[in-house]
């Protein structure tokens, strides 16, 4: 497929810069595969189209506040550090985008908050790209606190187009966010609630997790017309075999296995046996799922109303189909849904 094919128009208006006042009761569009049938409901409906032995997969992932402001040594400039992933713990060496980049060179030092914490410029690695040395005496668990309390939770600037607020460093986190890791949140996550989990829990649905580290290569701008050519940034993932027991049972069963977001669709489709089963492993991916494709382990998906041209629409309308999808699309925006981040849901079924 082409990007073009996937380019249309999202009223600005629709793009969701704040989350609805309950997880649970944003909107919830549900695409029935085999009929095309398309229904309008609320999230916490979700629980009517499941039932014993099925199970769902979550991304426990947890967002850090991956986005620092300090300033040069010397000259006091204004300078924003966005913490990719950690390179090596021990050296406290990183992958980080800098802004302004002309304005960032090796040998620079740079300080954050009341100089609480200091790093050096290693390396350059893309134009904004740098490596950097944290100089931190502590302990690893005080250099995260560190990093915990002056880092700002990574909204997106490019699409929530607004300062960060309080609330958002527990809105932009799942209920069930464990492992530290991501600079991005698995959207599809944040509609679920202690309750809703509960109420799965009570109907014999399995919520059980994968962890894939979210990057912010999966909202890299497309820029080749040929999707073949789009190379995704590999992602860290694992799939623990408390997972793997529970999914292939449900297969065996024929159960739903329901992906709770493209970032567990992905990875799940990362790890798959030479008879279509799901298997344990740990390690790095770089899956990038377009139509068409043959999916060996989710037979549904939750996500949520992505932007056009992204990574994340495409991986969906594999999943969906790409006309149930591009159908369903016009009607979310005639329908007024809210898109992105903080926007509403989709089940495809």
């Amino acid at each position: 497929m082409k990007l073009s094919d996937f380019k249309f128009d999202v009223p600005k208006k629709l793009v969701s810069l704040y989350p609805t006042e309950n997880r649970d009761e944003s909107r919830l569009m549900v695409l029935h595969r085999d009929t095309g049938k398309i229904e309008h409901r609320v999230f916490k409906d979700i629980v009517e189209y499941f039932g014993e032995g099925d199970v769902f997969v979550t991304n426990d992932t947890k967002v850090f506040p991956a986005r620092l402001y300090g300033n040069k040594e010397k000259t006091g400039a204004e300078i924003e550090v966005f913490l990719l992933r950690e390179l090596n713990s021990e050296l406290r060496l990183w992958d980080v985008l800098v802004d302004p980049a002309r304005k960032i060179r090796v040998g620079n030092k740079l300080y954050f908050g009341d100089s609480d914490l200091v790093a050096e410029v290693i390396d350059n690695t893309t134009s904004r790209g740098r490596t950097i040395r944290f100089l931190f005496d502590g302990t690893e668990e005080e250099f995260h606190k560190t990093i915990d309390s002056l880092g700002e939770t990574p909204l997106l600037k490019e699409f929530i187009e607004r300062k960060v607020e309080a609330e958002d460093r527990e809105r932009y986190q799942t209920v069930f966010a464990k492992n530290v890791g991501a600079v991005a949140a698995p959207t599809a996550g944040l509609h679920f609630t202690p309750h809703l989990l509960k109420r799965l829990e009570l109907q014999g649905v399995d919520v059980t997790p994968i962890t894939l580290h979210v990057g912010l290569g999966t909202f890299r701008q497309v820029d080749v017309e040929d999707l073949t050519k789009h190379k995704m940034d590999s992602e860290n993932y694992s799939i623990p075999e408390e997972t793997v027991a529970l999914v292939n049972r449900a297969l065996d069963e024929k159960k739903r296995v329901v992906a709770v977001g493209t970032t567990s669709l992905k990875t799940v489709e990362s790890s798959v046996t030479a008879n279509g089963r799901l298997k344990a492993s740990a390690g790095w991916t770089d899956k990038f799922i377009i139509p068409p494709y043959e999916f060996k382990i989710a037979n549904a998906l939750i996500t949520n109303f992505h932007l056009p041209e992204s990574t994340l629409l495409m991986t969906a309308s594999a999943f969906g189909g790409y006309d149930l999808v591009m159908k369903a699309y016009k009607e979310a925006i005639k329908e007024k849904y809210r898109f992105f981040s903080y926007g509403d849901a989709m089940l495809i079924l």
